[in-house]
């Protein structure tokens, strides 16, 4: 009979970004629920020099000033044998397009439209393209490579010609656009956000509307939150529905997810529709979850480095 798989390297590296985001409620819980389970956890800058190689394992939290500099990230997120989540699903969650390719996959996905730079998109003057399918409801701009909501606007059908202006801004940014119709539900109930350890449900999160209403439209009915929910059970299966997908196109188990986060909202229909699928440096609302949260999380990643260490 074999005996317990050991863990030679115990060391835990926290990856976040040069003004220290870490110091939130949130990511503060996680270096002594690490401890807890004997794994010796710190931050470190992920754009400073150190020895990145000699970590058991480097866990993305919160890297959130990659957006300008998606090229550079992605190849220290390459240069690190040992990270979590791993630089291929990096590369891949880290561009809005990933959304076509699960529609593609027959997931229902809030409809996305991808506006490359040089894609014609109108002019100021008429708000008019022929390459874009313009919503004919309330609709959001925003760069498909963005974190949060930075650079995401909500315009109502009569303001196209501002969108046009906003479109062709993040053009000349050198940056592809999403064009998308806004959710309306998304201010009467919020999003909601399932989170994941290691491919196992952990809990979930509602957040409140993100984008200010366009004129006079959309009177909020949620507060902006966030607060903790247990998600629906058809949310549920919608977001592990998400996660076996995604798995599939990269050909991965769902386990091989140190952490996941899918942002769900009920369409028009009321059937659970993918806003987004965050895996890599989400906020996993561990403030709102349930105090073993952390330790659920802690748990992940000494399972990952036991992983790692067969």
């Amino acid at each position: 009979m074999s005996g317990p798989v050991d863990v030679p390297n115990r060391e835990v590296l926290l990856a976040t970004s040069a003004d220290r985001p870490e110091t939130g409620v949130d990511e503060a819980l996680l270096p002594e629920a690490l401890a807890e389970l004997g794994l010796h956890a710190g931050w470190a800058v992920w754009d400073e020099s150190r020895p990145w190689a000699e970590a058991g394992l480097v866990v993305l939290r919160t890297t959130w000033d990659y957006t300008n500099r998606r090229d550079e990230f992605l190849k220290w997120c390459e240069s690190v044998p040992a990270l979590a989540n791993p630089a291929s699903v990096v590369r891949w969650n880290t561009d809005k397009r990933y959304l076509g390719e699960l529609i593609s996959a027959g997931l229902p996905v809030t409809p996305t439209e991808v506006v490359d730079p040089g894609e014609p998109a109108g002019t100021a003057a008429c708000g008019t393209a022929e390459s874009v399918n313009w919503p004919d409801r309330e609709f959001v701009v925003k760069p498909s490579v963005g974190a949060g909501s930075r650079g995401a606007v909500r315009f109502l059908p009569e303001q196209r010609a501002e969108a046009v202006r906003h479109l062709n801004a993040l053009h000349e940014e050198g940056v592809a656009a999403l064009v998308q119709p806004y959710q309306p539900a998304v201010d009467r109930e919020g999003e909601t956000a399932v989170v994941f350890f290691g491919g196992v449900y952990s809990h979930g999160f509602v957040k409140g509307p993100l984008l200010d209403p366009a004129g006079d439209s959309g009177e909020l009915g949620i507060e902006k939150g966030p607060f903790a929910t247990e998600p629906a059970p058809e949310l549920r299966r919608a977001a592990e529905d998400v996660l076996d997908a995604t798995s599939a196109l990269l050909g991965i188990t769902r386990h091989e997810l140190l952490y996941a986060r899918v942002d769900l909202v009920r369409g028009e229909d009321g059937a659970p529709m993918l806003l987004e699928l965050e895996l890599t440096e989400p906020r996993l609302g561990f403030s709102l979850a349930d105090r073993a949260a952390p330790l659920r999380f802690a748990s992940a990643v000494r399972s990952e480095l036991a992983r790692r260490a067969e």
